[in-house]
């Protein structure tokens, strides 16, 4: 299919994004060589904040408790893949099953996990954002700043901000890097770039790409070979492409006049053009991201001095607990030095419970079409026409056009033909010339011609009705603005949250859906270095780069304050002011389970009025909930800490959402908010409840009257009036002063206990 495909440019929507994205398998492959007792493998022993402030006693400890293991000092030494020596401590080494066991057993560990391997989870986008204020004429493609307005005017298009990158590298010659008319490079940057396979630090590093760097030793270890992996670059040079889009995404300097074929046709740019870029490439061609290497990439970020780090990266649902899940430790330490970390929803929607990175630390995107769309024209031999919905960029294509009964069925001539296939594709696809794929959702991570179950019949009646029927599909076209909305896109994952039903996830949503941007040359699916993919992948790097500005406006903001902005001024409406829907298998009305607070609004973030701020104290509270015990966070923290009695409510957790998973008559939970606006303000709650629930906020007006009071709790009382078990009804609360309207989704389900 794919051969027959490319001689007419029928390309991908989203599936790339999506195979990037796609299988555990080799996690599974990697596991199955440590069945036996006596075989090693990678575990990460982790050890909480650093007991050293200098780097080397801190490895030279890791060494030391390895030797306990060990024959030799030199075996050892073997044994270790990664010392993590700078935002915590911890080390990676291949270990035996029982050598992992007795080192569990040691007093300064908190957690010894085995590795796991992890998957990868723009034109137009600025325009509908709202983040648009582009020249009129170019200079090199580059625009000054006083061209522009607003948010990017403000922060020097972020000139001052590093973004930092986990993913498959950057293509270096790619013009969306390049650094005319930079200033100097952060003086606080301490980090570098590292040479390698067709990577030259000295040549291809500048002023906007400021550091590169490889990561692949816990990779190797666990898939056990030496042999160096094919059609892939030992250095930061990316090979799939993946990152370098990513890093387009959140940062890339302007180039106009881009397109991929003639669609979506106009300047790319990254959310902070001007903003610097460090690359880490943790995550290799067709094979995935190694936790190992994420950790020794996230400790490498947190001692570089990035401002943001964006993560399209995730695993797959049912995920273990934050208590167990190596995966998120790491994260949290880049937080609490205040590093907001971006993370991936992930591709596994419309399915409830579907998203990952649920911890309360990441910032978890969900993904939504823009207000863009390519029609591709379908003529039947009878004049009918239809439009359905493709890349395919001509030339025009006349062919026969069948059906096929069944999988199974063999008897029917396609070769050469346009193939009409309802649900999902089948296996004589290749053959085709072209598939028109009909669905009840049309899924476009399939590199066909989509349309609907509806138009799929016409077509289908047509071709029992016509003893040769043909079909000519001609190429698609680029359509913007009205009719066509963003909504949450068909594959975005959903909540509710799987892991803490009551911590909200995901956070945010942002356009994901058929971005342009740059891609590696070696990508068969990229246009004169540019392409559409498609995911969270991309939806992540645009929050990213939107963080960057604000961090450059507002430095004191912690990651807290940061999310509480955009989750409090999403949009919940498209620009035509209706309602944001959601597809799925069947299209609703988007609620917080589909996007968080709603669609990504970056000029009303940088002047949010009030945040709902978290500090250690508040994820100290959350782990104690969560079932972390005394010793484990004191470890964590690197000081003595004490759960308090009783227990924390997980509901107290000061987040910019009100999730209640199991209501049962009534409940009350604490919110606290600073006031980041003018410093005489009066704010008034607006309440919008959740079918038959009444919510009742005690003060219902806030006063901010002077500089000193700038942090005012509130409580929220929940009571239901159902008196069944219901699924989660959606409200809102908002504290308006008639300038800033600050509002928090609320989901509420009844669940009543009843005792045997």
């Amino acid at each position: 299919m794919k051969n027959s495909l490319s001689s007419h440019r029928l390309v991908l929507l989203l599936s790339f994004s999506l195979v990037l994205f796609l299988n555990t398998e080799l996690s599974s492959l990697a596991s199955a060589r440590a069945t036996e007792n006596n075989s090693s493998k990678v575990y990460i022993v982790y050890l909480g904040e650093r007991e050293h402030d200098n780097p080397e006693l801190v490895t030279a400890s890791h060494h030391q408790m390895l030797e306990s293991l060990h024959e030799s000092k030199e075996e050892a030494h073997n044994s270790m893949i990664y010392s993590y020596q700078h935002g915590f401590s911890g080390f990676a080494a291949l270990l035996t099953s029982s050598q992992a066991k007795k080192i569990s057993e040691h007093p300064s560990v908190i957690h010894v996990i085995p590795n796991r391997i992890l998957n990868l989870k723009t034109t137009r986008t600025w325009d509908l954002l709202g983040l648009s204020q582009v020249p009129t004429s170019f200079s090199s493609s580059s625009p000054s700043s006083s061209s522009v307005k607003g948010l990017l005017n403000d922060t020097n298009m972020g000139s001052e901000a590093i973004i930092g990158l986990l993913d498959t590298g950057i293509w270096p010659e790619s013009e969306v890097f390049n650094d005319q008319g930079f200033g100097p490079i952060p003086k606080r940057w301490r980090g570098k770039c590292k040479s390698g396979k067709d990577f030259n630090a000295t040549i291809h590093c500048n002023k906007k790409l400021i550091g590169a760097k490889y990561y692949v030793k816990g990779l190797m270890a666990e898939l056990g070979t030496r042999t160096f992996i094919s059609k892939e670059f030992k250095s930061n040079r990316d090979a799939a492409g993946h990152g370098t889009h990513t890093a387009t995404i959140a940062a890339g300097s302007f180039v106009a006049n881009a397109s991929f074929h003639g669609l979506a046709q106009g300047t790319v740019r990254g959310g902070a053009p001007r903003a610097r870029i460090a690359s880490y490439k943790v995550c290799w061609h067709f094979i995935g991201c190694s936790v190992a290497d994420m950790w020794k990439a996230y400790d490498d970020a947190i001692h570089d001095g990035v401002d943001v780090l964006s993560v399209s990266i995730g695993g797959h649902v049912p995920e273990s607990s934050e208590v167990d899940q190596v995966a998120y430790v790491a994260p949290f330490h880049a937080v609490a030095k205040g590093i907001p970390v971006v993370a991936a929803a992930g591709n596994d929607g419309p399915g409830a419970q579907s998203v990952v990175n649920v911890a309360p630390w990441f910032l978890t995107v969900a993904a939504t079409t823009l207000d863009r769309s390519f029609p591709t024209k379908i003529t039947l031999g009878n004049n009918q026409t239809f439009y359905a919905e493709s890349l395919f960029t001509g030339p025009d294509i006349t062919t026969g056009l069948a059906f096929l009964e069944s999988r199974s069925d063999n008897s029917t001539d396609v070769k050469g033909k346009t193939l009409l296939v309802f649900g999902k594709p089948l296996s004589q696809e290749s053959v085709a010339t072209a598939v028109i794929l009909a669905q009840n959702v049309p899924d476009e991570t399939y590199p066909y011609i989509l349309t609907s179950y509806e138009i799929g019949a016409d077509i289908l009646q047509y071709i029992r009705t016509t003893r040769s029927p043909t079909v000519r599909i001609s190429a698609a076209t680029t359509l913007t603005g009205f009719p066509e909305a963003a909504k949450v896109a068909v594959f975005s994952s959903r909540g509710p949250n799987s892991v803490s039903p009551a911590i909200l996830k995901p956070d945010i949503a942002a356009p994901g859906v058929n971005i342009l941007a740059a891609l590696s040359p070696l990508d068969p699916d990229s246009h004169k270095g540019f392409g559409l993919l498609s995911g969270t992948s991309m939806s992540t790097p645009v929050v990213s780069g939107i963080i960057a500005l604000l961090k450059c406006l507002h430095p004191d903001w912690s990651p807290a304050a940061i999310r509480s902005a955009l989750v409090t001024t999403a949009w919940r409406t498209s620009k035509s002011g209706e309602p944001i829907f959601a597809v799925g298998s069947n299209k609703k009305l988007a609620d917080p389970f589909d996007y968080g607070g709603g669609l990504v609004n970056p000029e009303s973030a940088a002047d949010p009025g009030l945040v709902y701020d978290m500090g250690i104290k508040d994820y100290i509270s959350y782990m104690c909930s969560a079932g972390y015990n005394d010793t484990s966070i004191s470890r964590v923290l690197g000081k003595k800490t004490n759960c308090p009695y009783p227990e924390p409510s997980i509901l107290d957790i000061n987040l910019p959402s009100i999730t209640i998973p199991n209501l049962d008559q009534e409940v009350t939970l604490t919110r606290s908010v600073t006031n980041v606006g003018p410093k005489n303000s009066v704010y008034k709650a607006v309440v919008e409840p959740p079918l038959g629930i009444t919510l009742t906020v005690y003060p219902t007006t806030l006063v901010f009257d002077s500089a000193d009071k700038k942090v005012l709790s509130f409580t929220v009382t929940a009571k239901t009036s159902h008196k069944v078990n219901t699924g989660y009804f959606f409200g809102s609360l908002t504290w308006t002063d008639g300038v800033h309207d600050v509002r928090i989704p609320v989901s509420v389900q009844t669940k009543i206990i009843t005792k045997p």
